[in-house]
């Protein structure tokens, strides 16, 4: 049972602290209003009504002569004898302390007939059996019961309302700072650094200079392993050229020829080591327009002779994202693609909360079961797509999805239905 109930309660913080301020508040007001009704007003109309009773008996005590002009002296209207018969009362739905005035009534002055409670004119209308004959009486409703019983409710619920909303300020100054601690930290996995001051209670300030703290840390090893790999750059290509330079110098043979093929798969593996671990961390975020950012990567590629073709697009508007890595990781896509099939195809997607980009082959394609193994670094499943085909460092899959995730997105590899072969959908969030 309360597990159902959880599908029902808000999802968001402010929701719920709403939730959590409203319903006790309406609790306390309902019972608060039942108990005053049935304590408070049940029991002053019920001393009011005896006292008009009391009087109604000591009039009806009198003389048939005399009788009229008591109930003047007493503020009754009196028809006597009158034409006016039946039986039942009438009441409104609404008229909370009614029943109380019918039932005393009846209780208290015998011969009661008929009992009205007219709204307009306010009063109360009774058919009175006496032993001269049928009297019709009539009062002012005042007398019986309190004049205005729902002025307290209106008051109430005023208070209760203005409580609500005053308490509904407050709590949303003090949710803010989380909010916009999410927001930073959204941010900041997407690769954006926004400006962001701790403020709020203390243990919102906390997590907030923690949070700071954090993305400081992962920034700085972020700078200090990107100066460290363009060392290693310079140091290792130095070495790998002195070593082309010597062996292109050497008499062509089939040994210089496996060297310098040696030589060249070193070069191949160092820069597809270098892209992974740079990654796009030295570029900054900017408005791009997708459609025009995925038509320059297309055209690029067929200008060099790839296979790829554009898809359909759907979605306007521009988005926030670091275009060279974005396009750095559809070139891998495109050019895995082309190397295991005769025909890639390049669509876009675009929604107001995320950008897809999906790249279809005809190729083999990726057995379901070694498409999380095809994601992770330096992992090289050539041989089951084309055992022909090779070469590939095992780093272009990896790079994708580590500038997908660094876009608060990911990498996701299946099945094209339409080419049949690798469908890989590079989601980013907007």
């Amino acid at each position: 049972m309360f597990s159902n109930l959880k599908y029902l309660m808000p999802r968001s913080l402010y929701g719920r602290a709403a939730l959590i301020l409203i319903v006790p508040v309406v609790t306390i007001q309902l019972v608060v209003s039942v108990a005053f009704i049935q304590r408070h007003f049940e029991r002053v109309t019920q001393q009011m009504t005896e006292g008009v009773a009391l009087e109604i008996q000591y009039m009806l005590a009198q003389e048939d002569g005399a009788r009229e002009g008591f109930a003047a002296a007493m503020g009754f209207m009196v028809e006597y004898p009158t034409q006016k018969t039946g039986t039942g009362d009438v009441r409104e739905a609404i008229d909370l302390s009614g029943k109380e005035v019918i039932n005393t009534l009846r209780a208290m002055v015998p011969g009661v007939q008929r009992i009205e409670l007219l709204s307009a004119p306010r009063r109360v209308e009774m058919l009175i059996d006496t032993a001269q004959g049928p009297l019709w009486l009539m009062l002012d409703r005042g007398r019986v019961s309190a004049s205005n019983p729902h002025q307290l409710l209106v008051l109430m619920i005023a208070t209760s309302v203005l409580m609500t909303f005053i308490a509904y300020v407050f709590l949303r100054n003090q949710l803010r700072p989380i909010t916009k601690l999410a927001d930073a930290a959204a941010a900041f996995g997407k690769g954006q650094a926004v400006r962001y001051r701790p403020r709020g209670a203390l243990e919102v300030r906390a997590a907030g200079k923690a949070f700071l703290d954090m993305r400081a840390r992962i920034e700085r090893q972020i700078e200090q392993r990107t100066m460290m790999l363009s060392g290693i750059s310079h140091d290792l290509r130095t070495p790998l050229t002195r070593l082309r330079l010597g062996l292109s110098m050497l008499p062509e043979d089939e040994e210089t020829e496996a060297l310098l093929r040696d030589v060249a798969d070193m070069q191949r593996l160092i820069d597809g080591f270098l892209s992974f671990a740079r990654g796009d961390a030295t570029e900054q975020a900017e408005l791009t327009n997708p459609k025009e950012l995925i038509k320059r990567i297309v055209d690029n590629a067929m200008r060099a002779g790839l296979p790829v073709s554009l898809g359909p697009q759907t979605g306007s508007g521009d988005v926030k994202l670091r275009p060279a890595a974005v396009m750095r990781a559809i070139e891998n896509l495109i050019g895995n693609g082309a190397r295991f099939g005769s025909q890639v195809r390049v669509s876009l997607a675009q929604t107001e909360r995320d950008l897809r980009v999906i790249v279809e082959d005809n190729g083999p394609g990726i057995p379901e079961g070694q498409r999380d193994e095809a994601l992770t670094p330096f992992a090289r499943l050539d041989a089951a797509r084309d055992p022909n085909k090779g070469g590939g460092v095992g780093l272009g899959l990896a790079i994708t999805q580590d500038i997908a995730r660094s876009h608060g997105g990911r990498l996701i590899l299946s099945k094209s239905q339409d080419l049949g072969g690798l469908k890989a959908e590079f989601l980013i969030a907007c």
